[in-house]
């Protein structure tokens, strides 16, 4: 597998305003379906997005469809009172397609509430409908929970960038039990290449952590986006690196950067850095 064909390419801004950096909102269509055209010109594989993501899965659906492009889709079930296969009816017929190669629990805490969805997913599963199912997870502690129920998944999304390295220690166990890992957060929203000196006050603790990377770049002759993504790109333990874009622009340049690259000097470097202020790692708690 190349390391272009490693890229998961997140759907979430072509559906709502996402992102610490976007100050363009959610993606227009047409721009849309110019990133789709380069995605999948350039050995892009796959696409991740969610019921949740307000109009992705519909825009998607119109663009594949429009322009007979051939992605493999994973989509989520969000915390709703509908049922399971009412969500994925409702899905297939936004993506306009038949199957998916994924589908994942949205919302762990809301799998917790009412785990009898799961045997919906399997369902799902064995009629062949996906390809694969698993779950979309924030903490090490839910995927604890998991492994420790014995939980039977095929796909796992997770946050995993230089700074949020917690589900380091689960990587060979996931590849032993044959599940396809995913990670997310890449560039942690944006936040690696936000101004240190223009920071809200609740993001403030982690502005030294953020002046190590910007100093180490400027000496290195290295982008945060070459160091970031290729980090993570290079670990054999992951099959698939979420990343999302504003416009075409950025797909551009991330794919021209994605070469897995990255010396030991490099890996020793993002090793040194360790955030205490774990808490922050998560976006959520950014407000």
């Amino acid at each position: 597998m190349s390391f272009i064909e490693k890229i998961v390419l997140g759907t979430v801004q072509f559906g709502i305003d996402y992102g610490i950096n976007n100050i363009s909102g959610k993606v227009h269509p047409t721009e849309v379906c110019s990133i789709l055209d380069l995605a999948n010109r350039s050995g892009i594989k796959i696409l991740d997005t969610s019921y949740a993501y307000g109009e992705s899965e519909l825009v998607l659906g119109k663009c594949l469809n429009d322009k007979l492009l051939n992605f493999k889709i994973i989509s989520k079930f969000p915390q709703c009172t509908k049922s399971v296969d009412e969500i994925f009816e409702e899905t297939l017929i936004r993506l306009k397609t038949s199957h998916l190669y994924g589908y994942l629990v949205h919302h762990f805490n809301f799998y917790l509430e009412h785990p009898e969805i799961w045997e919906s997913f399997k369902k799902l599963k064995d009629k062949g409908q996906v390809e694969k199912i698993g779950f979309s997870i924030y903490s090490s502690l839910e995927l604890e929970y998991l492994l420790e129920h014995n939980i039977q998944f095929d796909l796992i999304q997770f946050p995993y960038n230089i700074f949020d390295r917690q589900f380091d220690p689960y990587l060979g166990i996931l590849k032993k039990n044959n599940v396809e890992v995913h990670t997310r957060s890449v560039f942690l929203q944006g936040l690696f290449f936000k101004d240190v000196d223009a920071l809200s006050e609740r993001l403030l603790p982690l502005k030294p952590y953020l002046a190590l990377i910007h100093s180490y770049c400027d000496k290195n002759t290295l982008s945060i986006e070459q160091l970031a993504l290729n980090w993570v790109l290079s670990k054999p333990e992951i099959d698939g690196v979420l990343i999302g874009v504003d416009n075409i622009g950025q797909l551009t340049d991330d794919i021209k950067m994605a070469n897995g690259n990255i010396g030991q000097n490099d890996i020793d470097f993002i090793e040194s850095i360790q955030v205490k202020e774990k808490e922050l790692l998560n976006p959520v708690n950014w407000k």
